[in-house]
């Protein structure tokens, strides 16, 4: 069909295309057309054709394709209302990817209340139970929730491996009332954020990432969610210093309750006494705990045990080691396309999801919907959820 098509409403292109962060000179580039071409297109002077139309809607921008002919854009939350911790600049570099991401996460709380007739089965809820205002003691409040977990110590450290603590750690908030979903983001500097909702908050995390950063951002944005409030984790914190105020106290409490939670300050001082200061003692500690040896080292750095200039040094050298070595990471194969989609989802949404298809309540249809795949894949993803939840229990 390469007539262009008639009805379409040229503000929901315009709309459409800053939503999901793209410039008309990028649309342009998408379709190897000149700027030209989409601003005609946004002004009303021309139109896509049907073609065109659908690689805007499902690869560019990520919409359904009837929202072209739509007289309004349709109510939706805006990142500057959701991540208000975030300076304008940071939120303005939100890339497409990401906007998208936000959306698909904002998308599953509205499918969670359809499942659950808008209340969360999960009892008992971490956000409600401990309720939460900065400024507050991160070290009490790491106590707190690590007691609420009712996981201590010496299981964090028999763990052993970093994908089995990220595994653990994630059921854990799962069993709290968070729904915590998976992905791979293209926009390499964000690691992860959160989305508050009173009934489904939930976490989405940059599966990209190392399991390290995985779980420091899983807790950074635990400690979002505690504050009811949305958030972002980014790769380089060093935006933080832009903020002031309410703003400045979040973001620094974020961070400083992940890492009081993930290493316990009266535990490392011990450790440290015993093993020193050195590189050798910094990646014995960052098993011990399964965390980053940059965690570690920034642990240093409160308790004053090392000065800024070497924690910056340090940090920017394994920086530059973990950069040259994505690239070798990334070209070794995708694994099963059944078992990743699986990963992705949050178990108790998957569960959630399945359920009310099994009782009837829902269609094939409405169920791939939820997931996110195409009804043919629906047999896969489930075996592929079952063996996940399988392996949780073992």
């Amino acid at each position: 069909m390469s007539e262009p098509v008639s009805g379409i409403n040229p503000r929901m292109l315009i709309w459409a295309r800053e939503s999901a962060g793209y410039t008309p000179a990028e649309v342009a580039a998408a379709f190897k057309k000149d700027p030209r071409v989409i601003e005609r297109w946004e002004q009303g002077e021309a139109a896509p054709t049907y073609v065109q139309l659908e690689t805007l809607a499902y690869k560019l921008f990520k919409r359904p394709l009837a929202l072209f002919f739509f007289p309004e854009p349709p109510p939706e939350s805006d990142p500057r209302q959701e991540f208000r911790t975030l300076p304008e600049t940071e939120i303005d570099e939100l890339e497409a990817d990401t906007r998208h991401k936000v959306r698909e996460a904002l998308a599953s709380q509205i499918a969670l209340a359809e499942l659950t007739g808008g209340q969360n089965p999960v009892t008992p809820r971490l956000l409600r139970d401990v309720p939460l205002a900065v400024p507050a003691d991160s070290q009490k409040v790491a106590n707190q929730v690590r007691r609420y977990l009712g996981i201590g110590l010496d299981e964090q450290i028999g763990w052993g491996r970093k994908d089995e603590a990220l595994k653990s750690w994630r059921a854990a908030v799962e069993e709290a009332g968070v729904f915590v979903f998976k992905d791979s983001f293209r926009q390499k500097d964000v690691s992860g954020f959160s989305l508050y909702h009173a009934e489904f908050p939930l976490i989405v995390i940059n599966n990209s990432t190392t399991a390290s950063r995985q779980i420091f951002t899983l807790f950074h944005e635990l400690a979002h969610l505690l504050l009811h409030e949305s958030g972002v984790t980014k790769k380089d914190d060093r935006f933080i210093e832009e903020l002031s105020g309410e703003a400045y106290r979040v973001e620094t409490f974020c961070n400083r309750f992940a890492a009081d939670f993930l290493v316990p300050q009266a535990d490392m001082a011990e450790q440290v006494k015993r093993l020193g200061l050195d590189l050798r003692a910094v990646e014995t500690l960052a098993d011990r705990y399964s965390v980053s040896r940059e965690v570690v080292l920034r642990r240093m750095l409160d308790m004053k045990l090392i000065n800024a200039d070497r924690y910056r040094k340090q940090a920017a050298e394994w920086g530059d080691e973990f950069e040259a070595t994505s690239a070798t990471r990334k070209g070794s194969g995708g694994g099963n396309y059944y078992s990743t989609q699986a990963t992705y989802l949050s178990e108790r949404y998957a569960s959630l999801a399945f359920s009310s298809y099994y009782r009837g309540a829902i269609t094939p249809e409405t169920l791939a919907g939820y997931l996110n795949v195409k009804v043919k894949s629906l047999p896969g993803l489930e075996q592929a959820v079952l063996q996940r939840a399988a392996k949780q229990v073992a």
